[in-house]
């Protein structure tokens, strides 16, 4: 009994914060968010990526890097999706069934699936950063992924779509597979961590103005 009213204290806290966030809202950040948090409008930072393994990594290597990176989403994606969401079975902020569901911001009529515990947008979007972390070991790479990868998490809870505690599982399931596959490249690949990576600020540069178009566009909407 003790458990189970810790757990609904720890709900409860979780639906505190996720309210106190999701109501900080605005027309420019609608635009910004729901932009921000699609899944195409990053493909120029992931072929930036391949771009600095092809300058650094032998092909096979590269191979090897894909296919991991390929390994850690659908790993993450499918633990989430699959493995855990049907049997938690906890509904989303903005799901209609949802009692607090009156209370959440939504943008442009956006509620996404019925059940969102853990996150697969963190999962995903985490387990790509911490594998290019752990992969090429350099401060501001590391920086700047993980920073992109908090505020998808944060677009996601401003979207209403998912509470504080499913990214946060989402996250911790996405450094999990990323260490799994990061190792297991180790042993197939033999690769070793390199003390100079040249174009390594590429990712930083195209995905800094990926964030720069979104905020030119959302500027634009607002007007």
């Amino acid at each position: 009994m003790m458990l189970l009213d810790i757990l609904n204290q720890v709900v409860d806290i979780d639906t505190d914060i996720f309210l106190s966030i999701n109501r900080m809202h605005s027309p420019f950040f609608d635009y910004f968010m729901s932009a921000y948090s699609g899944k195409w409008i990053w493909v120029p930072m992931y072929a930036a990526i391949w771009y600095v393994m092809l300058r650094n990594f032998h092909w096979k290597v590269t191979l090897f890097c894909m296919i991991g990176l390929a390994l850690v989403i659908t790993i993450a994606d499918q633990t989430g999706a699959t493995l855990i969401r049907p049997y938690v079975e906890r509904l989303r902020p903005a799901n209609l069934e949802n009692p607090i569901s009156d209370m959440v911001h939504i943008v442009n009529s956006y509620r996404g699936g019925r059940y969102g515990f853990p996150s697969c947008h963190a999962a995903n979007t985490f387990g790509l950063a911490f594998f290019i972390w752990f992969l090429f070991r350099k401060r501001w790479l590391t920086v700047f992924i993980m920073g992109w990868a908090l505020l998808t998490c944060y677009s996601r809870i401003y979207l209403g779509v998912h509470f504080p505690g499913d990214l946060l599982a989402g996250t911790f399931i996405g450094l999990i597979a990323a260490y799994i596959v990061y190792r297991l490249f180790l042993k197939v690949s033999g690769h070793k961590t390199m003390e100079k990576v040249p174009h390594i600020y590429a990712p930083i540069l195209v995905g800094g103005l990926t964030i720069l178009g979104i905020l030119i566009y959302s500027a634009v909407m607002v007007l």
